[in-house]
C-alpha cells in the first residue's frame, strides 16, 4: 500500500483538471441514475479495499465533529462535552470543530481506531463517494482522491461509466 499511498498525491494532481472538468459537466446533468451507479461503484471498491490497510485520511485529515458527534463521543468517555473540546478539538477558520492534531489523537498503530462504534459522522461517511446527490459533493471529492486511494479508484471507474 505504500508506494500507492506515496504516488497518489501526485496522481491525483495529473487528473485534477480532467476530473474538474468532468465534475462540472456532471454537476450540470447529472444522470438520473447517478445515486445508483455510484453506490454501485462504491461497494465494488469497497470489496477489494481494507481500510485498515491504509488509514490515510485519519492519518493526513481530521474531521469535522457536529455538537451530535461531541455529545455521543464526550459520553463515551464519560466526560461533559465541554471537556472533550478542551481535551481534543479547537475552532478551524470555518468556526467547526475539528482535531487539535493530525494523525487522529484516537488511531492506533494498528490503523483501529479506539472510537470506531461512537466515531464522528464524517469518518463514518469518508470518503462520501456513495453519497445521495454526488454530483453535489464535487469539490470535497476532488480533494479526497488525493487522500483516499479507493476514492481516487472510484473516480476513475466513474468517467468510464459515466459519459459527459
Amino acid at each position: 500500500m505504500e508506494p500507492e499511498l506515496e504516488q497518489l498525491p501526485q496522481k491525483a494532481k495529473e487528473k485534477h483538471s480532467e476530473n474538474k472538468k468532468f465534475f462540472a459537466k456532471l454537476k450540470k446533468r447529472p444522470p438520473k441514475d447517478l445515486d445508483y451507479t455510484m453506490q454501485e461503484l462504491h461497494h465494488a471498491e469497497f470489496e477489494r479495499t481494507d481500510c485498515l490497510t491504509c488509514a490515510n485520511c485519519c492519518k493526513t485529515t481530521g474531521p469535522l465533529f457536529t455538537n451530535t458527534d461531541i455529545e455521543r463521543i464526550a459520553k463515551h468517555f464519560r466526560m461533559k462535552p465541554s471537556e472533550f473540546i478542551d481535551r481534543y478539538l479547537r475552532i478551524d477558520e470555518d468556526k467547526d470543530y475539528v482535531l487539535q492534531e493530525v494523525p487522529c489523537t484516537f488511531l492506533g498503530a494498528d490503523n483501529y481506531c479506539s472510537i470506531y462504534e461512537v466515531r464522528p459522522k464524517a469518518c463514518r461517511e469518508f470518503p462520501h463517494t456513495d453519497r445521495k446527490k454526488f454530483q453535489q459533493i464535487s469539490n470535497l471529492t476532488l480533494k479526497n482522491v488525493a487522500i483516499c486511494p479507493a476514492a481516487f479508484n472510484i473516480v476513475e471507474e466513474m468517467k468510464k461509466r459515466i459519459k459527459m
